[in-house]
């Protein structure tokens, strides 16, 4: 046998390629929004411009990934749209369950938003109103989780699944989204902070985007729609990372125990409904889940 066969059937190239468009996608996301040469913070106002016009580039350009590396015959049937999962069938539930769950899993920290009277602020249309007039909501709420997720996950999760199984995808297509965060060790070095605090933040930066990663990818994989992780997506970046110091920061001990109670319930309880409510066929998708890889 000679060699570049016998290369050929020791390496899966449409998989090989699959990977490589993956972690191609991952360094042009990154270097899009450093393309832009300034000393600005990133939440000064033409530092977020720019980078809303590089992400808009990106949203176009990344599905050419996804048209050049699908293997057809996986996905025999399917349109570019499906893949991308931009269908109508589901939509519905395919934004409110996914919502519904992850409010679930934020459950402590919902009940302490009450508690601080967030809650009021919320039903107020000029609290809207006037946080959609900063760039920075539009940016936390909209673009970011629209771009990331169309990036990192419809653009890249078709890919994995048609060489792995989904409950392997979903565990390697957030690495490259957890990986991509480190970029924010460059932001933090900048506004002054030591390398190695900046590094420690985006290690721990790296460790939940990457566990929020696998969340979205499953997300994607289960319900087959775009706008489940992005609602999701938003939710999160919304609520932020939970903040335990608040909790024990709390005088009164009952209300501090039943504070953290309400953590322990709304992660048990998501763990519990992850599975029943994220059903494909409550989401009329066929396309991933039930997707086996064939010899």
């Amino acid at each position: 046998m000679e060699l570049t066969e016998l290369i050929e059937s020791s390496i899966d190239f449409p998989c090989l390629s699959g990977i490589l468009g993956c972690l191609m996608l991952s360094v042009i996301y990154v270097g899009s929004l450093y393309v832009w040469r300034s000393p600005l913070d990133r939440d000064h106002p033409s530092v977020i411009k720019r980078r809303f016009f590089s992400v808009f580039v990106m949203t176009l350009f990344s599905p050419l990934s996804l048209y050049f590396g699908i293997n057809e015959k996986f996905y025999e049937g399917a349109t570019l749209w499906e893949l991308l999962g931009i269908r109508w069938p589901g939509i519905i539930q395919a934004i409110i369950i996914p919502l519904c769950l992850t409010m679930v899993l934020f459950l402590g920290p919902l009940y302490m938003q009450g508690l601080n009277g967030l809650w009021r602020l919320y039903v107020e249309p000029t609290y809207w109103l006037g946080s959609a007039k900063t760039l920075v909501w539009w940016r936390n709420q909209i673009i970011a989780p629209l771009s990331e997720e169309w990036t990192f996950r419809a653009c890249m999760l078709p890919l994995l699944l048609q060489c792995f199984a989904p409950s392997t995808a979903i565990f390697i297509c957030p690495l490259f989204f957890g990986v991509a965060h480190f970029h924010h060790l460059v932001e933090n070095t900048r506004r002054g902070m030591d390398f190695k605090t900046a590094l420690l933040k985006s290690c721990f930066q790296f460790a939940y985007t990457t566990v929020f990663g696998a969340y979205a990818a499953f997300l994607f994989a289960k319900t087959g729609h775009f706008a489940a992780p992005f609602t999701a997506h938003s939710f999160c970046n919304h609520m932020g990372f939970p903040d335990l110091s608040e909790v024990v920061a709390y005088e009164d001990s009952l209300e501090r125990a039943k504070l953290l109670l309400l953590f322990v319930i709304g992660l048990a309880a998501w763990c519990f409904l992850l599975t029943p409510m994220t059903n494909p066929s409550w989401f009329n998708n066929t396309l991933f889940w039930q997707k086996h890889i064939t010899a």
